[in-house]
């Protein structure tokens, strides 16, 4: 994804076929819009037809990165995902982008116990071959890749 260009969003997946490799929509900036999201990119996964191990681990990595981007970023933020080869050798990219780290605090949230956040970075570790994060001048994608 070219970060200097604009991302072309869609807000439904109504579209979206087995023929479209790849497909982006905006990030609610609140938790409560998140589901939302985790629903079209399982609706992605089938639409694409996915194996069902593949199908079963992206909606976990996709619900982490967009909760980190929506807890711990400013917004925008965006999610991609791509379909890579063909059905027998299938891989999906996942990128969350967003405007950056949030310097602030979130206001009127109440601070989590350490044993309730903080491993959303091993969970994307395990379930994906690659994982990453690039950084650019105006944002940040956290990536990973599922085969």
């Amino acid at each position: 994804m070219n970060h200097n260009l604009p991302v072309k969003l869609s807000n439904s997946l109504e579209t979206v076929s087995s023929a479209r490799t790849e497909v982006a929509f905006p990030l609610p900036h609140i938790p409560e819009g998140l589901a939302a999201v985790r629903r079209c990119a399982a609706r992605a996964m089938q639409q694409w037809r996915i194996p069902s191990d593949l199908a079963d681990d992206a909606p976990l990595v996709v619900s982490e990165l967009i909760t980190n981007a929506v807890v711990h970023a400013l917004p925008p933020a965006s999610l991609c995902l791509s379909r890579q080869g063909g059905r027998a050798a299938c891989a999906v990219r996942i990128e969350v982008t967003d405007a950056g780290p949030a310097l602030l605090p979130h206001r009127g949230r109440s601070p989590r116990l350490p044993e309730e956040s903080g491993r959303g970075s091993a969970i994307v570790a395990a379930l994906s071959a690659r994982s990453g994060t690039t950084t650019y001048q105006g944002g940040t994608t956290r990536w990973a890749e599922i085969q």
